[in-house]
């Protein structure tokens, strides 16, 4: 069998033959686990806030054998990704580089965790467009984190999986992300989003209903690459950290739109506008869990506008391409809009009837051609189930 014949063979057949020929023996398993799209909910996650992504029908896959020792080696089907190998015993967060921290990190938390993990060879394969704001790091995070989890024995919850991964993508790999992008890979439902209060963790499945009304979500790929370890998103956290002390609370999920006024006289000008994007944000999340459950999706349509001038102009974490992209779609046929993701760069999502999917794909390719930028990807999403061993 050859690593890229998929014909005869189902995706976990064709990783299982890639991992044999690399490593001279056959995988103990193969595991999954999906990227997601935020439906809406961006940067609340780590001001202990509410989010509502859903996992999507993208996936990053795992095969893994463990090992009689206590060395790890790292391979991937990506044509630019250099193996890595380590012994777990000497492993320090400063070793990590490249792809390999995140499963480094995760395997580091483990053991960190009280999980006795033992050497094992992985090899990754993945369809989910990197630094494309869909959580292809989350994918594999939370693939390696179910893998060890099973290969151990150690029967960690879903809920403690995705916060491995967090930690792992917070001390390994020096990115200061919240549980949001874990927990939607690890928690992910077919047909549903995952409402999360990132304060106490609980969450819930959300029928999303996008079939039933006759809508698609299309993710339009900037291809304007971004990474979340680097300085602006750092910055936004920071600012919601000054932002608070600064009222007197522990977090901003503290304050609600009540406060705003207050908030505007005591904070700086930049500073106010990023609280007020946290708190404005907070209160479309959850109406939109609410409209979603009594009038469906073809009601929020001007929630997911409102959350994108919200993060254009207050928070300040879209681009040109972005902005583009959403305007685009907008005035094409979508009922409505925004980035999606931490920012810089990465994708929209647009909520697009069935019969103008066409013409919103088109408009989009056409306003980039026209301002001679490359071409995005735009494609079709599903809610997705989430991490699993195939």
């Amino acid at each position: 069998m050859t690593t890229t014949d998929t014909t005869r063979t189902g995706p976990a057949d064709a990783l299982a033959g890639a991992f044999a020929g690399l490593f001279g023996r056959h995988p103990d398993g193969v595991w999954q686990a999906p990227g997601r799209v935020n439906l809406i909910g961006e940067h609340t996650d780590y001001n202990e806030g509410l989010v509502l992504p859903f996992a999507i029908n993208r996936s990053t896959t795992v095969a893994v054998a463990a090992r009689d020792d206590r060395t790890v080696r790292l391979a991937s089907g990506f044509p630019d990704a250099e193996p890595a190998e380590f012994d777990l015993d000497t492993f320090t967060p400063d070793q990590a580089a490249g792809w390999s921290a995140y499963p480094a990190g995760v395997a580091w938390e483990l053991e960190r965790a009280g999980v006795t993990v033992p050497g094992f060879d992985l090899f990754v394969s993945s369809d989910v467009p990197v630094g494309a704001g869909l959580s292809s790091s989350a994918a594999l995070e939370c693939a390696v984190a179910l893998a060890l989890s099973d290969l151990t024995g150690a029967g960690l919850g879903r809920a403690e999986l995705a916060d491995i991964g967090r930690r792992a993508e917070n001390n390994v790999v020096g990115a200061p992300t919240g549980i949001m992008d874990q927990s939607a890979s690890m928690l992910g439902t077919k047909d549903c989003a995952v409402y999360l209060d990132c304060r106490d963790l609980s969450s819930r499945p959300v029928p999303l209903g996008l079939e039933e009304a006759g809508l698609l979500c299309l993710v339009i790929d900037t291809k304007v690459s971004h990474a979340h370890a680097s300085g602006g998103y750092a910055e936004r956290r920071a600012s919601c950290v000054r932002g608070a002390r600064a009222m007197g609370v522990g977090t901003l999920r503290d304050l609600g739109a009540a406060d705003l006024p207050s908030a505007e006289r005591i904070l700086d000008e930049k500073t106010f506008r990023r609280v007020r994007h946290i708190v404005t944000e907070n209160a479309r999340v959850a109406r939109t869990a609410e409209l979603l459950g009594t009038l469906g999706p073809l009601a929020i349509g001007e929630l997911l506008d409102a959350s994108h001038r919200s993060m254009r102009d207050d928070f300040e974490i879209s681009c040109p391409e972005l902005n583009l992209a959403v305007d685009a779609a907008r005035t094409n046929g979508a009922i409505g809009a925004r980035m999606t993701g931490g920012g810089f760069g990465g994708s929209a999502i647009a909520l697009v009837p069935v019969n103008d999917a066409d013409r919103a794909r088109s408009a989009v390719l056409a306003g980039f051609a026209a301002r001679g930028l490359p071409a995005p990807d735009v494609f079709a999403v599903l809610p997705a189930e989430g991490a699993r061993r195939l």
